[in-house]
């Protein structure tokens, strides 16, 4: 195994391990209505099989999910502007709202972590991880 493979899985492993630490400490909304709010919130209306690739699900399991979010009150089903045969599904201010308050827990949880368990170096060292792991991300979208 090469450094770059090391650093790559070490990397994978202790951010997947973030993640799911954080969503068990702060996470009040379920995986799938989480889930499905963010990708409503973040690229807008959208119809349930959108949906469902989007989140790698079948159709059903969507379909299931987007009922408990309209018995929330976190969507509604309206008809498609492209497709009149066609129905999408948009997130209401209640599910921004419901999905706001479940960032900020996991946000407020993280930065509490951070000041009660890293050094002010060790927490200078963080502060330039973001940056890094952007540009990462971007690399995904260029061409190889």
């Amino acid at each position: 195994m090469t450094h770059h493979d090391d650093l790559a899985e070490r990397l994978r492993t202790s951010i997947g391990g973030l993640v799911r630490t954080t969503r068990l400490q702060a996470d009040a909304l379920a995986p799938p209505i989480a889930q499905t709010l963010g990708l409503l919130d973040r690229e807008g209306e959208a119809s349930i099989a959108s949906l469902a690739q989007r989140r790698r699900v079948r159709h059903q399991s969507q379909s299931r999910t987007v009922k408990d979010l309209e018995k929330l009150g976190y969507a509604t089903r309206r008809d498609d502007p492209r497709d009149a045969r066609g129905r999408v599904i948009a997130i209401t201010p209640e599910g921004r709202a419901a999905l706001d308050r479940d960032r900020r827990a996991r946000r407020d949880w993280l930065a509490d972590a951070i000041a009660t368990t890293l050094t002010p170096a060790e927490q200078d060292l963080l502060a330039e991880l973001p940056a890094l792991l952007d540009r990462l991300t971007a690399h995904a979208a260029r061409p190889h």
